[in-house]
């Protein structure tokens, strides 16, 4: 089994109040780097993505996406994608 299909197994199975850490490889040109985000899961959705430019009107696409809530209280949104790695993590 592959990091990719291990995330989307991890993603699958989330509850709220899960705790996870989230690590996102991003590229831009040349440069790369990594974020990490660690929080409790508040909820998981799949939601219809409709930026995409010049698609034909049932060319369907969607983001599968959790809310979590940090230790600081802030929420955010993360976004799973191929370059992602999820992983759960033990309440502290």
């Amino acid at each position: 089994m592959t990091a990719r299909d291990e995330t989307f197994e991890v993603w699958r199975g989330l509850r709220p109040g899960d705790r996870v850490r989230l690590r996102h490889h991003l590229k831009v040109g040349f440069r790369g780097w990594e974020c990490e985000v660690t929080g409790t899961v508040v909820s998981i959705d799949r939601r219809r993505d409709g930026c995409h430019y010049q698609r034909n009107s049932d060319d369907k696409v969607f983001a599968d996406l959790i809310v979590l809530r940090k230790d600081s209280g802030e929420l955010t949104t993360v976004a799973i994608d191929p370059f992602c790695e999820l992983r759960r993590i033990p309440a502290p």
